[in-house]
């Protein structure tokens, strides 16, 4: 059984550095508001990052498989939703019923 002192003192030590690691965003996080790089990279980066997302879904997609289809009509579903109403969480939400309404009913077997 480890002495008191031992214990109070590791005790400590995890705090401080669950104190530290918990305010360590807070204190970079001020200087990086006016960054020129940061405000870039916010206009830029959530199409970038769908772009991705797209890719890395659909890379192993086989195209000569008919349930090939129900990623590819969601996926299209989910851009006519976001052109038509420029709603993010209506786009996201309609491409994901479909999907999964193709997937478990119509392309199954």
């Amino acid at each position: 059984m480890p002495d008191a002192r031992y214990a109070v003192a590791a005790v400590l030590v995890t705090a401080a550095v669950t104190w530290a690691l918990r305010a360590l965003p807070f204190a970079a996080l001020a200087p990086l508001r006016e960054s020129a790089t940061v405000q870039y990279l916010s206009t830029r980066m959530p199409a970038g990052v769908m772009v991705i997302l797209v890719v890395y879904c659909l890379r192993d997609l086989s195209l000569t498989q008919p349930r090939a289809l129900a990623p590819l009509v969601a996926l299209a579903v989910t851009v006519g939703l976001h052109l038509w109403r420029r709603n993010a969480l209506l786009s996201i939400l309609g491409g994901t019923a479909v999907h999964v309404a193709l997937a478990s009913a119509v392309f199954a077997a």
